[in-house]
């Protein structure tokens, strides 16, 4: 798969765009790229030498970009996207997007957090303190991860971050892009409730 997304190449790879109508984060005032200003015709950022299309967004990491495609301030919900390789082993990209991004919405009262990442490559792992921390601030709130590869959420599982993310069946399922964003965290917080009652009975 990684082979499948450099062969179609990585400049082509877009964020996802049909949520724009209803929230762009360069628009809005309380986001961390507030005022950003995109040049489409040149792309800058690389992974790993391959450029990337300009619309991603840096959290200060090498390999893993974002895009944040909608944020709820009322309902306290966010949608992330996300590109490239998820390395903590080598980078600590958790705490970039932990320190960067998360607690800058975390300051607004985000606490429910959905994190798309069919686009994310790879996963390495390291200790998991950021993951602790994010998860004891957000306290009533959640972080799901939805259509990760089957690789990663393996990895995932591995370096036993199932404490703090929720992720894989029946996430990974979520045609994600058929909803629009309020349906789509409606959707994911009920998988949720139903998957805390199940691990009560």
């Amino acid at each position: 798969m990684e082979k499948e997304i450099i062969s179609t190449g990585m400049h082509d790879l877009e964020p996802y765009y049909l949520w724009r109508s209803l929230y762009i984060a360069s628009e809005d005032e309380h986001s961390p790229f507030y005022g950003r200003v995109y040049n489409e015709c040149e792309c800058v950022n690389t992974i790993y030498n391959y450029y990337i299309h300009p619309q991603w967004d840096d959290i200060g990491s090498p390999t893993l970009y974002i895009k944040i495609l909608y944020v709820d301030y009322k309902r306290g919900f966010c949608v992330i996207e996300l590109l490239g390789e998820w390395n903590d082993a080598l980078h600590n990209d958790v705490m970039f997007l932990k320190r960067n991004i998360i607690e800058h919405l975390e300051y607004y009262h985000i606490n429910k957090f959905i994190l798309i990442g069919e686009n994310v490559l790879n996963y390495h792992s390291s200790d998991d303190c950021y993951y602790q921390e994010w998860f004891e601030d957000i306290e009533d709130g959640w972080i799901a991860a939805v259509n990760f590869r089957k690789h990663v959420i393996d990895e995932f599982k591995h370096s036993h971050i199932d404490d703090y993310i929720n992720f894989g069946e029946p996430l990974n399922a979520i045609n994600w892009r058929s909803y629009n964003p309020v349906h789509l965290f409606e959707k994911v917080e009920s998988l949720l409730v139903k998957r805390l009652n199940a691990r009560m009975s």
